[in-house]
C-alpha cells in the first residue's frame, strides 16, 4: 500500500509555514511566507539520501546549517536500481512508477524502514534546521536510456508530490544535468504533475552543463525559476559557439535570463565544484579553488541571480574514506569554499534587498574575463566586485547622496576596511588593497 502522508497518524512533525519559499512581489527574488527576504545560498548534496546513514544526515545537515547554507540540492532517486546504505530500493523491479514502500516507518524494524521512510527523516532534520531540499525526482541519465515512460514520470511524480506536498522545505528541482529536449515527455510529464498536484512548493529545472532551463521552460506554468548550469569547463576548453555557451562568464546567463519576459528569478545551480578537475574528468589538470568559486558567485549574483549553488566534488558524491589519495566528505566540508559563501549571503541581506537591480553603468572602464568587474546597486548603496584586485574606475551619482562612505568587503573574511567618505560626482579611481593577481578579489562597498 502506498503511504502517501509519509509518516504514521498521530506522529506527523510540526513546521513553520514559513520555511515554504516564495517569489517577490517584483519576481527577481525568493521569499519566506512571511515575505521576508530569503537568499538562496544551497550546498549540492546529490547523493544525500543514497550514501549516508540517518547519523551521517545529522552531522551534515548541521554543518551546512552553521555554515549558513539554508538549501541542499539532492537526487531524490540517481538511477531506476538505486538502494541507499541500507539495502533499501527506491523502486519495484526499476520501474519509476512503482516506488517500493513498505506500511509503517519504524527505524528498528528492517520490514516497516524503507527508501522512503529513510528520505523523509532527512527531509525532516533539514526542516529543524531551517534548511530546505531541492528534491530532484529522477536524475537525467536515468531517463535518457528510454526506458521510462511519460506515464510512469506521471505516476512516480504524483507520489512525491503527495507524498511531501504537506512539507513545507520542499522546493522541485525537475531534470537532472540534461537538456530539456532529450526524452522531453518525461520532463514535461514530472513539472506539469507536481504543479497540478503540489501548487504551494516552487518548482524549477537543473539543465545541463553550459545550459539554462530557460531555453526550453521558461514560459511553462510549472517553471517558477530560472536555473543553469555553467558548469566545470575552462575557457580553453569551451569549442561550441559563444552564442550558444558563455563559457566560465556565468554572469552572461544570468544577463540573458534578467532579460526575458515573463519576469522570473534566476541562479547557478551547478557552477565548478571546488576540488574537482577542470573539466571533470583528466586528473591531471588542476582543481577548482575557492578562488574561482566565490567568483562564480559573485559574478552571478551582482548579476541579478538571486541565489547561488555551491559545490565540493567530495561532498557531492558523499564520499567515504576509502581512498587514502582523496578526501572524505566530512573531511571536505571544512574546504574554505564552504564556509567563505556566507559572506556573500550576509553582504545582501545586510542592504534594502527587494531594491537591488545589476547596474553595469557604475563601471566607467571594465574588462574581459577575469578582469571583468561586476555591479549591483539598490537606490542609496552601490557593490562592485573585482576577482583580482586591479584598479576600479567608477561613475559616481548613480545613488544618493552628495557624499557617499566607501568601504572594501572581503569576500574571503566578511571583514570590512573603511575608506571614508567620497564625493559623489565625476570618476573615482578606487585601488583594491593587495597585488592585483587572480583571488584577490574585493567588493566596493558605497553607501549614501
Amino acid at each position: 500500500m502506498l503511504l502517501c502522508a509519509g509518516f504514521i497518524a498521530g506522529t506527523k512533525p510540526v513546521y513553520s509555514q514559513s520555511q515554504t519559499l516564495k517569489i517577490s512581489e517584483n519576481k527577481r527574488f525568493f521569499t519566506d511566507q512571511n515575505g521576508e527576504p530569503f537568499f538562496w545560498l544551497a550546498d549540492t548534496g546529490w547523493l544525500l539520501f543514497n550514501r549516508l546513514t540517518r547519523e551521517e544526515a545529522d552531522r551534515y545537515l548541521t554543518d551546512r546549517q552553521q555554515k549558513g547554507f539554508n538549501v541542499v540540492q539532492v537526487m531524490v532517486v540517481q538511477a531506476l536500481r538505486t538502494v541507499n546504505v541500507y539495502g533499501d530500493s527506491a523502486l519495484v523491479s526499476h520501474d519509476l512508477g512503482v516506488p517500493k514502500v513498505t506500511d509503517g516507518n519504524a527505524f528498528e524494524n528492517q520490514e516497516q524502514y524503507d527508501y522512503w521512510d529513510h528520505v523523509d527523516y532527512v527531509v525532516g532534520k533539514a526542516a529543524e534546521k531551517g534548511i530546505k531540499i531541492g528534491m530532484v525526482p529522477i536524475w537525467g541519465n536515468a531517463v535518457k536510456n528510454g526506458k521510462t515512460s511519460a506515464s510512469q514520470a506521471k505516476a512516480y511524480a504524483q507520489f512525491l508530490a503527495r507524498r511531501y506536498r504537506d512539507r513545507p522545505n520542499i522546493v522541485w528541482i525537475n531534470g537532472g544535468d540534461i537538456q530539456g529536449d532529450v526524452v522531453p515527455g518525461v520532463w514535461e510529464a514530472i513539472g506539469s504533475t507536481l504543479r497540478a498536484e503540489d501548487p504551494n512548493h516552487l518548482i524549477t529545472f537543473h539543465p545541463f552543463g553550459r545550459m539554462q532551463s530557460s531555453k526550453w521552460f521558461h514560459d511553462r506554468e510549472w517553471l517558477d525559476f530560472n536555473m543553469f548550469q555553467s558548469g566545470h569547463r575552462t575557457y580553453a576548453q569551451d569549442n561550441e559557439a559563444k552564442d550558444l555557451r558563455y563559457g566560465e562568464d556565468n554572469w552572461r546567463y544570468v544577463e540573458a535570463d534578467y532579460a526575458r519576459t515573463p519576469v522570473k528569478p534566476v541562479l547557478d545551480g551547478e557552477p565548478s565544484y571546488e576540488n574537482i578537475w577542470h573539466g571533470l574528468h583528466d586528473k591531471t589538470l588542476p582543481v577548482w579553488t575557492a578562488d574561482d568559486v566565490r567568483r562564480y558567485a559573485y559574478w552571478s549574483v551582482f548579476a541579478g541571480a538571486c541565489g547561488f549553488t555551491y559545490g565540493n566534488n567530495a561532498v557531492m558524491q558523499m564520499r567515504h574514506a576509502n581512498d587514502p589519495k582523496l578526501p572524505s566528505w566530512e573531511e571536505a566540508t571544512d574546504d574554505p569554499g564552504a564556509s567563505q559563501m556566507v559572506h556573500l549571503k550576509n553582504l545582501m541581506l545586510s542592504k534594502p534587498y527587494f531594491e537591488r537591480v545589476p547596474d553595469q553603468a557604475l563601471i566607467a572602464e571594465n574588462g574581459e574575463r577575469y578582469d571583468r568587474l561586476l555591479a549591483t546597486r539598490g537606490k542609496d548603496y552601490a557593490l562592485i566586485y573585482t576577482w583580482n584586485g586591479r584598479d576600479m574606475k567608477v561613475n559616481m551619482g548613480k545613488i544618493g547622496g552628495a557624499r557617499v562612505n566607501a568601504s572594501w568587503y572581503d569576500p574571503r573574511t566578511g571583514q570590512t576596511r573603511v575608506l571614508g567618505k567620497i564625493k559623489n560626482k565625476g570618476i573615482k579611481t578606487f585601488n583594491p588593497p593587495g597585488e592585483v593577481r587572480n583571488g584577490n578579489d574585493w567588493v566596493l562597498v558605497l553607501e549614501k
